[in-house]
């Protein structure tokens, strides 16, 4: 109980670290922490979509280090062989593959990138072996490819850790998913010691904002829970989701932000959780704060299955124009990538990382004896595999996503080799501002500076026209367009079945 008191108490603590120990790890301790290092830049834009792989969606551009030729192979339970193919529909499987804690490690199968097919087979969904060895193309997502090719491209940036959404965009926030391995509602109650990207951003006056596609309602909710009254609300709602169905979408709704992964407080949420259009005004205003997390429609479009990856496009496609076309272009720094691999196929190993803390994985198993006994006994943990409770470390990265740096002294064509993950944003916003590091994870992490050239020239002061994408955001029909879709819009079909792996029963 104590240890999760301090959890829960870490932003205070935060406030009144010693200030010597800061200075000793900012970027340049010559100079105050909050000094702006890099005066060209003063928007850094941060475009997370979810759930794909770098082959799976740029493997077959030609740029980058893609798909090996002969197409690559994943064995089958029964010695087969199966090949990567191209997919026919733009439209995802339900529940197949799956990029949950256990599965994303059967498929890193210790540096083999041989378990893909193998955790498709476990999934108690019916799906073909192959529902993880495919990818689109330049035909099927059109402005990706040419994003890919006139920005610079990193062909080796990984995502954080072996494991969904919650934990990698946790990384993505605070260096650390705090011992997270899943994406239970639930499981999201605590806080780190080190603080998190925004504790940073308030202590020294940077300002930042979370555009949203949230119900303003759930939204609202939370603004007046915290601490023990947040933990005892969201197990409550655990508890009522599966008692009484009509609170999923009340549940979900709350995590329509990527900054809701942990706890903000009343006055954060009101000052820096915004809808989705006033982040298309602000960029056609040219008023943008200084950093921006623009997080997609997670119901219908960001890009995780079952959807239309081209819905998740096109919602894209428009963040990145508004970027571009607004007069805040010239000063501007745009990063789009993705939170995770969602189970699809990449051939390269993810390397070791450096552990961020001393927190252990864990699962909702590992809470007290009552909330365990009930999880158990009730049928209310079936999402929460017993596999993976305390199962491995944070000392490895997941697999490669796709990634690209948008900005006016973006580097032509570009491709970058070097080892990125999500912890390399907070780096590269730590440098900027001259701030400390959250973790040991972005102590150690690169920021993608080689991606760009400050020192010369904009080589795009004047934005390039890209391919538009196969289907536009504002599409008539298009849900999401533009607009919330209400409190039954989700970050995540997770919140019903997001750690979804189950063993296939014996025969």
């Amino acid at each position: 109980m104590h240890q999760r008191l301090e959890e829960l108490t870490g932003r205070r603590r935060l406030r009144h670290r010693d200030a010597a120990r800061d200075l000793t790890r900012l970027p340049d301790p010559a100079v105050p922490a909050g000094t702006d290092r890099v005066p060209q830049i003063r928007h850094v834009v941060i475009l997370m979509m979810e759930n794909h792989s770098f082959d799976n969606y740029l493997g077959t551009l030609g740029h980058g280090d893609g798909l090996p030729d002969p197409p690559p192979t994943n064995p089958a339970a029964d010695g087969r062989p199966v090949a990567v193919r191209h997919f026919r529909s733009v439209a995802q499987r339900e529940g197949a593959p799956s990029q949950s804690w256990r599965a994303s490690h059967v498929q890193w199968g210790e540096g083999a990138n041989d378990g893909f097919v193998r955790s498709v087979e476990e999934l108690d969904v019916a799906a073909p072996d192959d529902a993880a060895m495919g990818y689109w193309d330049a035909d099927d997502l059109p402005f990706y490819a040419d994003l890919a090719r006139t920005f610079p491209l990193a062909d080796r940036w990984f995502c954080s850790c072996l494991g969904p959404t919650f934990p990698n965009r946790r990384f993505l926030v605070s260096g650390t998913a705090n011992g997270l391995i899943d994406d239970e509602l639930a499981s999201i109650i605590d806080y780190p010691r080190g603080g998190t990207l925004f504790d940073l951003l308030d202590r020294y006056g940077v300002s930042w904002a979370n555009y949203h596609h949230g119900s303003g309602s759930e939204l609202s909710r939370g603004r007046f829970l915290a601490g023990g009254r947040l933990q005892l609300d969201r197990r409550a709602r655990l508890l009522g989701r599966h008692l009484f169905p009509r609170f999923v979408g009340q549940v979900r709704g709350q995590l329509q932000c990527t900054a809701n992964l942990y706890p903000l407080g009343f006055l954060r949420i009101r000052r820096h959780l915004l809808p989705v259009e006033r982040f298309f005004a602000e960029a056609e205003a040219g008023t943008l704060p200084a950093v921006s997390i623009v997080d997609p429609d997670f119901e219908h479009a960001s890009e995780e299955n079952p959807q239309d990856v081209q819905l998740g496009e096109g919602f894209a496609a428009a963040v990145v124009d508004a970027v571009l076309r607004g007069p805040g272009w010239r000063h501007t720094l745009l990063v789009w990538l993705y939170d995770e691999h969602g189970g699809y196929y990449d051939h390269v190993p993810p390397p070791g990382a450096v552990e961020p803390d001393g927190v252990r994985p864990r699962s909702l198993l590992d809470a007290g004896q009552p909330l365990r006994w009930l999880l158990r006994h009730s049928g209310l943990g079936r999402h929460v595999r017993e596999d993976d409770v305390a199962a491995g470390r944070y000392d490895r990265l997941g697999f490669r996503v796709p990634a690209v740096l948008v900005s006016p002294w973006s580097k032509p064509g570009f491709v970058s080799s070097e080892v990125y993950d999500h912890t390399s944003v907070l780096k590269l916003i730590e440098e900027k501002w001259n701030l400390p590091p959250l973790t040991e994870r972005d102590a150690a992490a690169r920021a993608p500076w080689d991606m760009v050239d400050l020192e010369a020239a904009p080589a795009f002061a004047d934005p390039p026209t890209l391919a538009p994408p196969a289907r536009r955001w504002s599409d008539p029909g298009t849900p999401g367009a533009h607009r919330s879709t209400g409190p039954a819009s989700s970050w995540r079909r997770a919140t019903r079945a997001v750690t979804s792996w189950r063993p296939k029963a014996s025969t």
